[in-house]
């Protein structure tokens, strides 16, 4: 749908990688098991990923925002999952699944490039051109 910006995006996932990591202690389902220890693993995996990105909130800028999108995919089906893949479903599963279906839903509509829907020169203006690895001189 391409109705969300890749700065926006960015936003997002630096937010939802936040959230993840303080999930359990946030919807009260901490406890010494899967269901605890995976939404921060995928918290940091999501910032990490998010910090190597090629979009305007990144660090490193190595990561095409195609396969950020990918990435942010599976971690949200993971994170849907994984009541059932790793046993505590009866204990809880709402947060995981919500949270999972917020990611997917962003995916689906987020921009697939940063600076998608501009001109060249609207890009080359404002800077963008260092997303894609060029510097000007």
């Amino acid at each position: 749908m391409n109705l969300l910006s890749t700065k926006i995006h960015g936003y997002i996932d630096y937010i939802m990688g936040a959230l993840l990591i303080a999930a359990p202690w946030i919807f009260n389902f901490a406890r010494d098991d899967a269901s605890t220890f995976i939404p921060p693993i995928l918290g940091i995996a999501t910032i990490l990923y998010s910090l190597l990105t090629r979009y305007e909130l990144s660090q490193a800028r190595m990561i095409p925002m195609r396969r950020h999108l990918l990435l942010d995919t599976i971690v949200s089906l993971l994170l849907i999952a994984s009541p059932w893949l790793f046993g505590f479903k009866d204990y809880i599963w709402e947060p995981h699944v919500i949270l999972g279906s917020i990611g997917l839903v962003i995916v689906f509509i987020s921009k697939r490039e940063p600076g998608e829907g501009r001109t060249p020169t609207q890009r080359h203006i404002t800077g963008d051109n260092n997303i894609r690895g060029t510097a000007i001189h």
